[in-house]
């Protein structure tokens, strides 16, 4: 397997989902970049995203949505988180809240008081790319496995396809 974090690894052994692990080039790590290189297609790429309040108490969630779709942070998921305002977590406060890099944040292996919420989108595909937890690594799951985390709801409405310029 390739180098996975070992508590993803575990995850991805213990699940009861078929799942496939595959090594990326670091430098094409980023969604739009990999799908093009590897020849996937963008619609079944999930980014997982954190996002933080801006005002008020301190409050995280991941948000998974699919990388066809923009997370609807002003509407949906701040009201969810309960803030005034919210804003997307910086590289560095994602790497110390959940320990791994962007560009390769994935929904398994996070805290386990940290919300996950997944658009209902990502659950309607067959499966689904997320990263690895580092650059170098894509995992290609079962949507399903993402019910089985911690803190795991699916939010219809979470993130909105992006219009495409014709």
């Amino acid at each position: 397997m390739s180098d996975t974090l070992p508590e993803i690894r575990a995850i991805l052994e213990a699940s009861p989902h078929a799942f496939e692990v595959m090594e990326c080039n670091p430098d094409l790590a980023d969604t739009a970049v990999f799908c093009e290189r590897y020849g996937k297609a963008p619609e079944d790429s999930a980014n997982t995203i954190l996002v933080r309040s801006k005002t008020g108490d301190l409050k995280y969630a991941a948000c998974v949505v699919l990388a066809t779709h923009r997370l609807d942070v002003n509407k949906v998921v701040r009201k969810k988180l309960e803030a005034r305002k919210v804003s997307f977590a910086s590289a560095e406060e994602t790497k110390e809240l959940t320990g791994q890099e962007i560009g390769g944040v994935t929904a398994l292996g996070l805290p386990a008081d940290l919300p996950l919420w997944i658009d209902a989108d990502v659950m309607a595909r067959k499966e689904i790319i997320l990263g690895g937890g580092n650059r170098t690594s894509k995992l290609i799951v079962d949507p399903k496995l993402l019910t089985d985390q911690p803190m795991a709801e699916v939010v219809e409405g979470l993130a909105n396809p992006i219009a495409l310029s014709s």
